[in-house]
């Protein structure tokens, strides 16, 4: 079964140097302690970076991103955003790599003296890991896309904010069960108010009579990707709402396509079931992949 996250497997993951704490360790001794409090307690955050022609791609956004999420559980990240940025290129260059490499950022709240949930005892500072892999995306799935399903599972703020990259994913692997148990690719989870919302993993965009839209962002993560998408959208004079709409605009729509940090832009091409354009990548989902593809060379340029 496909996925946003499909990737063509590469041997040199095999020997990976990755960073934890300020040292680098092969990935096989690369270890974190029993009683971290990301192990045991999903007490973090993190972020998925994109390092394309040796440049680390909308980093500033990624770090605003995991800093405000930091803030938002009370936890203070020991390096500044420029630490944290030196840290970044130290592990690549430790690498030797230069571009088609997806980073995993993690921050744990660090080590505890005894299994409990209070941030209290937590007896170390924050764990910081940087693990490097190199992840090219299957042109397969960009080109002939994925299949969605509606899940029960729901995506609100009532519990944990929707809106940062938190350690503790259970809401969204919830989704992602159920999207296994629906025999499709991803699950489409919808508001507390029913509306759309986004995917477990990427964000959603539908294409309805020429406009692009998208979830308020109210319930979503907040996406680089989907970010640079709306920026695209208006740059080439496409109409692009960010708005509360139905599955039943959903089953209408023209296009589907989804986003996110390691595949980019993903066409979705059916729904519950429900063939969506034809059952192939759309005219203004394919534009969109080009524009955002020139939009990473022009990034990667600005960054020589």
């Amino acid at each position: 079964m496909p996925s946003t996250h499909d990737y063509i497997d590469d041997k040199r993951n095999n020997n990976i140097q990755v960073y934890i704490n300020g040292k680098f360790y092969h990935r096989s001794k690369a270890n974190i302690s029993v009683m971290d409090s990301g192990f045991l307690l999903g007490d973090g955050v993190w972020e998925g970076i994109r390092l394309y022609n040796n440049a680390l791609i909308h980093l500033e956004d990624h770090l605003s991103r995991l800093y405000h999420g930091a803030k938002s559980i009370s936890m203070d990240i020991p390096l500044s955003k420029k630490e944290v940025r030196l840290a970044i290129l130290e592990t690549v260059k430790k690498n030797n790599m230069e571009t088609d490499v997806h980073i995993r950022l993690i921050v744990s709240r660090g080590i505890k003296k005894t299994p409990y949930q209070n941030p209290k005892v937590t007896i170390s500072p924050p764990t910081i890991v940087i693990i490097p892999e190199y992840k090219k995306a299957s042109e397969d799935v960009k080109k002939n896309g994925i299949t969605i399903g509606t899940v029960k599972t729901i995506r609100d703020d009532r519990t944990q904010d929707p809106k940062i990259n938190s350690l503790s994913k259970h809401n969204c692997i919830a989704a992602c069960i159920e999207a296994n148990m629906l025999g499709v690719d991803e699950g489409l989870m919808l508001d507390p108010h029913g509306f759309v919302s986004t995917c477990n993993s990427t964000n959603f965009f539908i294409v309805k009579n020429k406009e692009v839209w998208t979830s308020t962002g109210q319930y979503c993560l907040n996406g680089v990707t989907r970010k640079s998408v709306i920026r695209l959208c208006r740059q080439y004079n496409i109409p692009v709402y960010e708005k509360n709409f139905s599955l039943k605009d959903v089953h209408s729509s023209d296009e589907l396509f989804v986003t996110g940090t390691f595949a980019g832009v993903i066409p979705v091409v059916s729904v519950d079931k429900i063939i969506i354009g034809g059952g192939i990548r759309g005219k203004i989902t394919k534009n969109l992949q080009d524009w955002y593809s020139l939009d990473l060379e022009n990034v990667a340029k600005r960054n020589e």
